[in-house]
């Protein structure tokens, strides 16, 4: 029979592999925190690190408590196995409120540490974007103050146009472009327009993602903090070709970004490449009508068109 009292030596054993075993869970937990933002694309905006940094915790406490179950198993199969012929019951938890607290607890700190962390990742993104939350009037007459500062020192807005399926970028002085160009360590205010069904202006390398919704004019604001070659991604699913739904997102210092603006104002407009549209005339031109699916929106008319082999870092 299962006895319900361990001797004081093998007492003494679980709990040194106990406290082995946390030491090298807690070892390799932070191992994977550090290694977990290494595994997203790079990091091109002011709101980058503080995801990565959720995304990191999240992945920590993970690691810990996937291996610490795994152990468990590990130390339940070694040294609690029955011996030969033993079909008695193992011992009964049934009433056991230690045991009831410890695992009620665990589980709640865990929620409650993530919880707290998101919220505060959540409101730092707000107070980088357009919205920010104030305690008195003083401090919303400061962050109307700074607003306006913002709002005059920032690029836009920019409307963002998303069809079925490609992005359209029209800036303030009328330049229209298939390609997005933003000057480094700027904030850039957008305008996001859906002209058929829902769409999602997703950057990976921004961490940031917003919806586009039909009737609805959204305003967007972002800060891309890294010079280089981006690209933007339909996040919803918005049709038979939503994966081609992909535009180049360009982040060039500021003479740079004065200079292609120059170039693109004089280029005359033309139809800028569109797969999607390509993919259903050959779809036709053989006749083949298969699946329903709504005819691609012609490709629209810029100053700079989209070449689909230029190449991204993320």
């Amino acid at each position: 029979m299962t006895s319900l009292s361990p001797r004081p030596s093998r007492r003494s054993g679980a709990l040194l592999l106990i406290a082995l075993g946390l030491a090298l869970n807690l070892a390799i937990s932070l191992w994977m925190y550090r290694q977990a933002p290494g595994w997203l694309p790079v990091a091109a905006s002011s709101a980058a690190p503080h995801v990565d940094g959720l995304f990191a915790l999240e992945t920590a406490i993970g690691t810990f408590l996937f291996l610490g179950c795994l152990e468990v198993i590990l130390w339940a199969v070694l040294f609690q196995r029955a011996d030969k012929y033993d079909l008695d019951n193992g011992a009964p938890i049934e009433g056991n409120w230690t045991l009831e607290i410890i695992w009620t607890l665990i589980p709640f700190v865990v929620v409650m540490a993530i919880a707290w962390h998101a919220i505060g990742v959540n409101i730092t993104l707000a107070t980088l974007g357009g919205k920010e939350r104030v305690t008195d009037s003083d401090q919303a007459l400061e962050v109307a103050g700074a607003a306006r500062l913002d709002a005059e020192q920032a690029v836009g807005p920019i409307q963002v146009i998303a069809r079925q399926w490609s992005w359209e970028f029209i800036y303030p002085d009328g330049v229209r472009s298939a390609e997005l160009h933003l000057p480094v360590n700027r904030a850039a205010r957008f305008e996001l327009i859906s002209m058929d069904v829902l769409h999602g202006f997703y950057i990976p390398a921004f961490r940031l993602k917003q919806d586009l919704i039909p009737g609805s004019v959204i305003a967007y604001r972002l800060t891309p903090t890294r010079i280089g070659r981006y690209r933007l991604r339909d996040s919803m699913f918005s049709g038979g070709y939503f994966s081609s739904n992909q535009s180049l997102v360009v982040v060039e210092s500021e003479d740079d970004y004065q200079a292609w603006l120059k170039r693109a104002a004089a280029a005359p407009l033309g139809p800028s490449w569109n797969e999607a549209d390509e993919l259903y005339k050959r779809r036709i031109a053989r006749g083949d009508r298969g699946w329903a699916v709504v005819p691609p929106a012609p490709p629209p008319l810029v100053n700079i068109g989209l070449d689909p082999a230029s190449p991204h870092d993320a």
